[in-house]
């Protein structure tokens, strides 16, 4: 992986495990529901969010290092795995 984009991704992955820590704390404070509801999105955007890296990074190393050596029907299996998976 891409060390620039590791770097993102974890700067990332922290500031959501700080939205959960917030969540939890909404829940055990009895926040009003739209609020959580609103944190919960935001959550499932910044998820979203370091999946878009990872993908980026995916595509652009592993998938053209696939098709520079031949195996092209992997990277066919993969992309259209990523394409089911992201549309769920």
């Amino acid at each position: 992986m891409k060390q620039e984009i590791r770097a993102k991704i974890l700067k990332r992955l922290k500031i959501i495990e700080g939205q959960v820590r917030g969540l939890e704390d909404m829940i055990v404070k009895e926040k009003y529901c739209i609020d959580i509801i609103t944190q919960t999105g935001a959550v499932k955007k910044a998820l979203s969010g370091v999946e878009d890296l990872i993908l980026k990074n995916h595509l652009s190393t592993h998938v053209i290092h696939q098709i520079k050596h031949g195996q092209e029907n992997q990277s066919i299996k993969e992309i259209l795995r990523v394409y089911q998976l992201k549309r769920k």
